[in-house]
């Protein structure tokens, strides 16, 4: 990969994940504190619904960035094409492997708008993927789940500062206070990819024969909205499973990390409202975010490659 091209991945990735989570901070928000243990209403309500976006600002930048350059660059170097007999079980085997390394840390943009509208032809199933999926997510996620640590933190308690709670949580806790919740956002996010990217790619293959030709960026991107709005929901319990672990007093059993001791707390208390609780809101962002993700970042990325064209 050229430099113009690297360097236009890197600034359009990190402009798109800052354009995502700012504008969809709110419904992250009112998620949040839907499935917080005290209630809605006590986690603040409406009030304060952009509480905690100091470290959700802090990390986006490097996150989608670092995401970007290590995917184009990855996806260059490894490219190769692949039989597509056996792709929808090597796109489940890709997806998991990814998420695996991605859940060392979570950004709720980056999140669910990695799937980008692709060209059919780019061949996501393939194994050099697997191997893109990997990579990328150990460059970005150092800094993910401190920042939805301390971010999820602010959101229930607007009333401390997003400084106040980091120093907090390395006073109390330590290092490991800012990255508890990885066991439940690893069984989070693997069947979360095994339902999105498998139903994404059929939508897509659907309509590409309905049409008789590829999907344009804009079909693709309602594909990936329709496929990542259906994760989320079936997902979400295991989603009010990670925010309570990350939410919980240090010391108590839930933090402990165990999700189905968490599932079974929120079974016990509030039925199946709790466990699907915030579960519109996280549809409304994951499926809106995708189309904000394309647009932004390809967008930005176009106008830099064509900026840089014109330069002598």
């Amino acid at each position: 990969m050229d430099r113009p091209g690297f360097t236009a991945s890197l600034v359009a990735g990190g402009v798109a994940g800052v354009c995502v989570d700012l504008i969809l901070f709110p419904l992250d928000t009112i998620k949040t504190r839907l499935q917080s243990p005290q209630g809605f209403n006590k986690a603040g309500g409406f009030r304060g619904i952009y509480a905690g976006v100091p470290s959700t600002a802090i990390g986006s930048f490097p996150n989608a960035a670092a995401f970007f350059i290590t995917y184009e660059y990855v996806k260059w170097f490894l490219h190769s094409d692949s039989s597509p007999y056996l792709m929808p079980v090597k796109h489940m085997l890709a997806a998991s492997a990814g998420e695996v390394w991605r859940c060392w840390g979570l950004n709720p943009g980056l999140r669910t708008y990695q799937a980008r509208a692709l060209p059919l032809s780019y061949n996501l199933l393939s194994e050099g993927h697997t191997v893109v999926y990997s990579h990328r997510e150990c460059v970005a996620c150092l800094i993910r789940v401190p920042s939805e640590v301390v971010k999820q933190r602010a959101q229930v308690s607007a009333s401390s500062g997003t400084f106040h709670i980091f120093s907090n949580i390395l006073c109390q806790e330590g290092i490991q206070g800012l990255y508890r919740g990885y066991k439940s956002t690893v069984l989070r996010e693997i069947p979360f990819s095994l339902v999105q990217f498998p139903l994404w790619e059929s939508l897509k293959a659907l309509w590409s024969w309905r049409q008789d030709h590829v999907v344009d960026s804009w079909q693709s991107g309602v594909c990936g909205a329709f496929a990542g709005g259906f994760a989320a929901a079936v997902t979400t319990p295991l989603d009010v499973a990670k925010t309570r672990i990350m939410l919980a007093k240090a010391g108590s059993s839930t933090a402990s990390g165990n999700v189905l001791s968490a599932l079974h707390g929120v079974w016990r208390t509030q039925g199946l409202s709790g466990l699907f609780a915030g579960v519109f809101p996280r549809m409304a962002a994951i499926s809106l975010g995708g189309f904000i993700f394309l647009g932004a970042y390809d967008q930005t990325r176009s106008f830099l490659l064509e900026l840089g064209r014109e330069r002598p």
